[in-house]
């Protein structure tokens, strides 16, 4: 039998959970006036203080607007929040992935991939060169084991964003690893030729050793290309069993209220 530990969570962070759910999932719209803090108090049974400091999480988070003196709304977090709500939005009210919101953090992936390159390459210090090649050279020593290379995969992008020397680059690759790590079981096999790639790594580390810019952007664009046109496949498959259970469920409803 396996078992995880259980986690423990103060009063804000359930509170702060319970709430930012029913925002994201769109339980409570835009505009939406949320309850005083002594009505929350009771609805949720905390005391104020938890109240107070799940409040303010949301308000950092881009979720509410708090007025002091006027009441406290829901956001559009659409229009407010940012990268760090990725991880959450990564799963539906069900426990289920958000198949569009996955597709949009590969989409984000495959973008930012070659520029992060281009630019470790025309910035990269020597020491980040030979750390690359190293781990080139530790995929190579690891074979045909996926989650070894998967996990050096990771070591070698964050080498190359921490060589590009771009400070949002660096924050935007840090919320999308989150959201990747979330990711990082399903992911192993479906990016399976894309971490097989190891001449296309060992080019890249190539063309940052020799300032070549354009050859880093070009390698890994093709690099990423693999791995996105591969998780784009399943997740076309998915959408398309969605769409064919929701027909299903369509079509025994009828069925039933024709019989009834």
């Amino acid at each position: 039998m396996s078992l995880k530990p259980i986690e423990r969570k103060s009063l804000s962070d359930a509170v702060f959970d319970q709430l930012s759910d029913a925002i994201v999932s769109g339980r409570m719209a835009p505009g939406t006036a949320l309850p005083s803090e002594r009505t929350l108090c009771e609805m949720l049974q905390v005391n104020r203080g938890a109240v107070r400091e799940a409040l303010k999480r949301l308000s950092q988070a881009g979720l509410i607007n708090i007025q002091h003196g006027g009441g406290t709304t829901v956001l559009d977090f659409k229009r407010t929040a940012s990268l760090d709500l990725l991880s959450q939005l990564l799963y539906n009210a069900e426990g289920t992935i958000d198949l569009k919101v996955a597709r949009s953090v590969m989409e984000m992936r495959a973008a930012l991939g070659p520029d992060i390159a281009r630019l470790c390459a025309r910035r990269a210090p020597p020491a980040i060169h030979a750390r690359l090649l190293a781990l080139v050279e530790a995929m190579n020593e690891a074979k045909e084991d996926l989650p070894t290379l998967q996990e050096l995969a990771i070591q070698f992008w964050d080498l190359l964003v921490r060589g590009a020397d771009n400070i949002a680059y660096e924050l935007a690759f840090n919320s999308l690893r989150g959201t990747y790590d979330d990711l990082r079981e399903v992911l192993v096999e479906v990016l399976g030729e894309e971490l097989r790639d190891l001449s296309s790594y060992r080019a890249i580390a190539d063309a940052v050793r020799r300032g070549d810019d354009l050859s880093a952007t070009h390698v890994a664009r093709a690099l990423m290309e693999k791995g996105t046109q591969a998780i784009f496949q399943v997740l076309a498959a998915l959408e398309t069993a969605d769409d064919s259970a929701d027909d299903s469920d369509d079509e025994n409803s009828t069925n039933e209220e024709e019989m009834s």
